[in-house]
């Protein structure tokens, strides 16, 4: 059997209704974000893990409420730095926005994370969790990002934006311990 990943980005937060940068930024789900987590079916997981953040592990307690989950630290979202908690309406005049929008994330917002240190720290934390297991399926309950890291490096297609995920949405994958297959969105 092989061991299947299922990939889950967090709630709705307010954050996300109003369009803001919100990384490293601590906010529940909204309640229009826990409503549309109410009732959700998923496919069954033999072991659940989260970012810190308060959004994802209230996912994770909404989705799998029988089942503890494990705080993965470096799930976390990337820092945005002095663009975290605003919009692009806001940010779409400064000049270092700009250039960071111009590079697709590849330099770091001011004081925050690049994309490159991102996706190593979320490559390391995946890999540490994946060599715990052998079989069966695993749930990571983590952020838009997170999963845009991690599927880019290890699908084939190395695609970035092609797996942003809708807040409580994502996708079942097999891993076959070099890289990820697409079975299913939800």
């Amino acid at each position: 059997m092989p061991l299947n990943i299922l990939f889950i980005r967090h709630g709705q937060t307010q954050g996300n209704l109003e369009r803001r940068y919100i990384g490293s930024t601590d906010q529940p789900l909204c309640p229009e974000g826990r409503e549309a987590l109410a009732g959700r079916q998923l496919p069954p997981a033999n072991q659940i893990y989260a970012s810190p953040l308060l959004r994802c592990r209230e996912t994770a307690s909404l989705l799998f409420p029988s089942q503890p989950f494990e705080v993965v630290e470096d799930f976390r979202e990337c820092d945005f730095g002095a663009f975290e908690n605003h919009t692009y309406e806001e940010l779409k005049d400064d000049p270092a926005y700009q250039l960071w929008l111009d590079t697709a994330g590849e330099i770091p917002p001011p004081g925050g994370e690049s994309k490159a240190a991102q996706k190593i720290r979320t490559l390391g934390a995946f890999h540490s969790v994946i060599s715990r297991h052998s079989a069966g399926t695993i749930a990571l309950v983590v952020h838009g990002g997170t999963i845009m890291a991690i599927l880019e490096s290890l699908e084939p297609t190395h695609e970035f934006y092609r797996w942003q995920a809708e807040n409580g949405c994502g996708w079942l994958c097999a891993w076959d311990g070099r890289s990820l297959t697409v079975i299913s969105s939800y």
